[in-house]
Order: C-alpha cells, then structure tokens, then sequence
C-alpha cells in the first residue's frame, strides 16, 4: 500500500466516524423502550441547546457532504473510459488534495480540542485555512497564535483565518 492508498482511506475512516458522531448527536432524542407501559427513557440531555452548537455541527456536516460529494464525482471522473488519460491524472491530484484537506481539516480539529477548545470547525483551502472556534471570552494573542501554529504545522499553510463564536 503506498501512501496515496494509506491516505485516502484513512480519511475515508475520518470521515465514517466524523459521520456517525454527527448522527448520533442529530437523532436526539434517543428513546429506550422497555417491555412495561411506557417506559420510555429519554437520553436527550441538556434541554437548553444553544444555536451555536448546532452551527458546529451542521458546519461539520454540510463540509463533510460536500467533500464527500466532490470525492465521489472525482473517483466516477477517474474511473471513467471515455476520458483522456492526461485528465485522469488531474482528476487524480486534486482526489488526493482533496482528501489531504480533510485530513488536515480533521487534525487540526483533534488537535485544537485537545488543547481545550470547546468546538472548532476548520475549512482549508489551497492558499486560506478558516478556523471558527466557540470561545467564552475572546481569545487572546496567545490563543490566536497557539490556533495559527496548529493549523502551519498541520497545512504548512500560512494564510489562517480565525472566527470567534460564543
């Protein structure tokens, strides 16, 4: 397996389980029927959810579909007959950026949750990463470069973009 393989599928597993956590958390409430009358038991949690929780999810979601979307119209170019072999290549190299995107997307996450971020969504680009994180007060110069280190050392992109929701 060469690294191009190792690549895509393990960004492929991100992506199932980036998925099933997002449908966990969107089929709430979960409901547990027992065999007496009802017995429902709610898992729902927290009643008070905030709009800004559901922004870090639906972001997460509708960047997930459209890369899932982008990689599988890639993929049916690819293994198309009728296309020039030269315009499989491409189709190839930006399979494989595209896929490198969201691997870095999905590290630069871990890693900023690691480090104590509530809920961070990160977009890259070619030449721009956007990182929207949830902060309680606004972050300090610290945090911002704490953030930029994160996502130069994931993206070695130097063009970094942070949006703070509270």
């Amino acid at each position: 397996m060469n690294k191009k393989q190792a690549a895509i599928i393990l960004t492929l597993l991100a992506l199932i389980v980036s998925m099933g956590l997002l449908a966990t958390r969107l089929n709430n409430p979960l409901y547990v029927q027992g065999t007496g009358e009802k017995s429902a038991i709610s898992l729902k949690g927290n009643e008070k959810t905030s709009s800004n929780s559901n922004y870090f999810v639906e972001a997460k979601m509708a960047r997930d579909n459209r890369n899932a979307q982008a990689l599988q119209g890639l993929k049916t170019i690819m293994e198309d007959k009728n296309i020039s072999q030269q315009q499989r290549d491409k189709t190839a190299e930006q399979y494989v950026a595209l896929t490198m995107a969201t691997t870095h997307e999905n590290k630069v996450e871990l890693n900023l949750q690691a480090k104590g971020y509530e809920d961070v969504v990160c977009l890259a680009n070619e030449d721009k990463v956007t990182v929207t994180v949830k902060v309680k007060e606004k972050l300090t110069d610290k945090q911002t470069k704490e953030i930029q280190s994160v996502v130069m050392s994931e993206t070695k992109i130097k063009n970094v973009e942070i949006q703070e929701m509270q």
